[in-house]
C-alpha cells in the first residue's frame, strides 16, 4: 500500500497543502498524464471502495444491535483510509467525522423504525431533546473548523472509556444517579453537551444517551431503542454543519468533498450498512440484558485503545 501513498492526489493533479499544518514535508509535484493517471486514481479507488463496503456493513449492524449510528466504527476507519490517501494531517479528523455524521443520517433512521416497531423507545424524551441537542450539535461544527486534531482524539476516548467502564464492571453497571431522568434546565443541559460531544464524535450521540438513561434507572433495552432516535437528530445538522466548517479548505480537501463531507465515503457506506441494519436490530432484542452491556462495553473499549495508541505512536 505504501508505494500508491499520494497517487489519489497526483492523480487529481494537485498535492495536499502543508502550509496550515507545517505537518508533512512537501512532495514534488508527479506529473501524471493520460492512461497513468486514470489507473493511479482506479488503483486508489480499487481499495478504498471495499474497504468502506465492510465497514458499512459493520456499522448497519452497530446501529441496530447498540442504537448507535455506527460513528464509533465508520470514524477510526475513514481515518485509517485518508491517512493512506495522503489527506493533510490536519484535515483527516474533521474530514472523517464529517462523513461519519453524514453516513449515519439514513443508519440512524432505519435503526429507530426498527426499534420503534418493538414499542420499547422514549418518544416524549425525544421530543424534549431536539432544540438543545440542536444547539450543542451546531456548537461542535464551529469548534471542528478550528479544533487540532487531538482534541477529537481526545473525546472519543473519554466518551468511550466511561462507557466501557461503567457497562463491563460488575459494580459500575449497577450506579444509578437518580430514579428517573431529570427535567427542567438539568435536561436541556444534558442535551446539549450530548449534542456537543456527539458532533465533535462523529456519532449519533447513542453511546452518551445510553449511558445517561441508564444512569437515571431505564433499562438497557429501554435506553438503545430510545438513543436511536437521538443519532436523527444529531446526524442532519451536523453533518450539514460540518460542510459548512469545511468549505474555506476545499483546496486542500480530497476529490469529491463537500467541505469536510467525503461523498466518496458516504456513496460506499451507506448502501451496506442500510443492508445490515435490521439484523442488529433482531440481534438486540434476541440478546439478554448483561450479554448486551457486556458486547457494548468491549467495542466502546477497542475504540478508545485505538486513539490512545494512535495519541501515544502519532498515527
Amino acid at each position: 500500500m505504501a508505494a500508491s501513498r499520494g497517487s489519489f492526489w497526483t492523480a487529481c493533479g494537485r498535492l495536499p497543502s502543508t502550509a496550515a499544518s507545517g505537518a508533512r514535508t512537501p512532495r514534488p509535484p508527479t506529473r501524471v498524464t493520460g492512461p497513468s493517471k486514470e489507473a493511479s486514481l482506479s488503483a486508489d479507488l480499487v481499495v478504498l471502495i471495499p474497504a468502506l463496503a465492510v465497514a458499512g456493513a459493520l456499522t448497519g449492524v452497530l446501529a441496530g444491535l447498540f442504537g448507535v449510528g455506527g460513528g464509533a466504527i465508520i470514524v477510526p476507519v475513514l481515518y485509517e483510509l485518508f491517512r493512506m490517501l495522503d489527506v493533510p494531517d490536519h484535515l483527516i479528523m474533521p474530514l472523517s467525522v464529517g462523513t461519519s455524521l453524514a453516513v449515519i443520517i439514513p443508519t440512524s433512521l432505519r435503526s429507530f423504525r426498527g426499534h420503534l416497531k418493538q414499542g420499547v423507545a422514549d418518544t416524549a424524551a425525544l421530543k424534549s431533546w431536539v432544540f438543545p441537542v440542536l444547539i450543542g450539535v451546531l456548537a461542535g461544527a464551529a469548534i471542528a473548523r478550528f479544533a487540532e486534531p487531538w482534541v477529537f482524539k481526545l473525546v472519543f476516548i473519554g466518551v468511550a472509556g466511561v462507557n466501557a467502564v461503567r457497562l463491563l464492571v460488575p459494580a459500575a453497571a449497577n450506579w444509578q444517579i437518580a430514579t428517573d431522568l431529570p427535567t427542567g434546565f438539568l435536561r436541556q443541559t444534558y442535551g446539549a453537551v450530548i449534542g456537543l460531544l456527539s458532533s465533535l464524535m462523529g456519532i449519533g450521540g447513542g453511546a452518551l444517551y445510553t449511558l445517561m438513561m441508564t444512569l437515571h434507572g431505564r433499562p438497557i433495552h429501554q435506553a438503545i431503542a430510545t438513543s436511536s432516535g437521538l443519532g436523527v437528530i444529531i446526524s442532519i445538522p451536523g453533518a450539514l454543519g460540518y460542510i459548512a466548517a469545511g468549505w474555506p479548505q476545499m483546496a486542500d480537501l480530497p476529490p469529491l468533498s463537500l467541505g469536510f463531507v467525503s461523498l466518496i465515503g458516504v456513496l460506499a457506506l451507506v448502501p451496506m450498512s442500510l443492508l445490515t441494519t435490521p439484523w442488529g436490530v433482531r440481534l438486540a432484542h434476541a440478546l439478554p440484558k448483561r450479554r448486551l452491556e457486556i458486547a457494548f462495553g468491549l467495542f466502546l473499549l477497542a475504540v478508545a485503545a485505538r486513539f490512545v495508541t494512535g495519541m501515544i505512536w502519532g498515527y
